[in-house]
């Protein structure tokens, strides 16, 4: 069998997915359909079944039908689109409920079914018969049938929406799992700016030269990077420590072809203790940091602050913007491929805020763990 290389690979599984939605979209089309003229011809069902002559165009074309066909539509898909998604699945049951509540109450004050066939109602026609006392006991009347129209409308609601949210899932998975095989082969190569692997060798090169102090401790750090991105990184998390560790060796690193008019500040706050993070997520935004907020000739700060709680990994990094020539832009993962690595990784649970303002370029980044 020949083998397959990774772009007939990503070109098949993106195909496969393809066909794969086709087919849930048409499916899921196809099932309101008939869902609803099922639900919607029900009260046909009950005018056949009476005795006398033939009402049915009557009851199609009359108003009532239609506010009929309308309360129900109108229902569900405000219940399935907005009401279950928005309040239940973002754990807002009291609201989910109480709502619920308002609807059925509706319900039984318009007794759309009652109604429907009460404005039709001839004994001699339908033989839906009514009691007519001048002066009739009081009672409380309840439409049984709108009730049960409703408690079948919710349920067929929350049915679809759960269904939906378990495809939803599974097409994160596999775009997840897409990704993976097509970043595989070239994730080596684009983890880290060549550039900067070659500017830190060069500076090893100087300091070796020299003799300086701190080229055993240079070297160390870059093999500690190396090592972690070839070997640490294969996983979809590492712990949050393994991470700053590397950002500090980077920042190290990257110190060492720095003039004096350029500082660097990073803080870490809180406690990552047990905490994961997606392996190198961070590490493009300091490259770029370092890429674009440098200058030899112009003081800058480069500010990177990283903060843990028990919920949340917050993230930013500031610097100075200065003109890059195009053909020395960065070649590292960048920030788009970064942000399609959050949306598998954290799928509705990062927040990434980009901004430029008087020249400063800022990058905030809220991840939930």
């Amino acid at each position: 069998m020949p083998r397959i290389i990774p772009e007939e690979w990503r070109k098949f599984m993106y195909l496969l997915i393809s066909v794969s939605m086709f087919r849930l979209k048409f499916a899921v089309i196809f099932a309101h359909i008939v869902g609803w003229l099922i639900c919607l011809g029900l009260p046909l069902l009950f005018l056949n079944g009476q005795t006398g002559s033939n009402k049915t165009t009557a009851l199609l074309l009359s108003p009532d039908y239609l506010v009929f066909v309308l309360t129900y539509i109108s229902l569900f898909y405000f219940h399935t689109n907005f009401l279950f998604p928005q309040l239940y699945y973002r754990k807002q049951y009291a609201l989910y409920f109480l709502t619920v509540a308002v609807l059925l109450l509706m319900i039984l004050v318009m007794q759309p079914f009652d109604h429907l066939f009460s404005t039709l109602s001839h004994p001699e026609h339908i033989g839906y018969v009514r009691n007519i006392n001048p002066m009739p006991p009081p009672r409380i009347h309840v439409d049984i049938v709108s009730i049960f129209l409703f408690l079948l409308t919710i349920a067929l609601g929350i049915a679809i929406e759960t269904t939906h949210q378990s495809r939803q899932t599974e097409k994160r998975a596999l775009y997840a799992e897409t990704w993976k095989t097509q970043a595989e082969l070239s994730f080596l190569k684009a983890q880290i700016n060549p550039h900067f692997l070659f500017n830190t060798l060069n500076n090893i090169y100087s300091l070796a030269m020299s003799k300086h102090e701190y080229t055993a401790d240079s070297i160390m750090k870059l093999s500690n990077m190396l090592r972690y991105v070839t070997a640490d990184t294969r996983d979809d998390y590492v712990l949050l420590q393994r991470e700053i560790d590397c950002i500090h060796d980077y920042i190290d690193l990257q110190k060492l072809r720095l003039s004096t008019k350029t500082k660097v500040r990073f803080s870490v706050t809180g406690n990552p203790g047990f905490k994961c993070i997606a392996p190198l997520v961070l590490l493009p935004f300091l490259e770029n940091a370092f890429k674009y907020g440098v200058s030899n000739q112009e003081a800058s700060d480069i500010i990177i602050a990283l903060n843990t709680s028990p919920h949340k990994i917050s993230f930013y990094c500031s610097n100075k913007l200065f003109t890059i020539p195009q053909e020395t832009s960065p070649t590292g993962i960048g920030i788009t491929n970064t942000r399609q690595r959050l949306d598998h990784l954290y799928p509705d649970k990062y927040e990434l805020l980009i901004k430029e303002d008087n020249g400063v370029y800022a990058i905030s980044l809220q991840l939930q763990v």
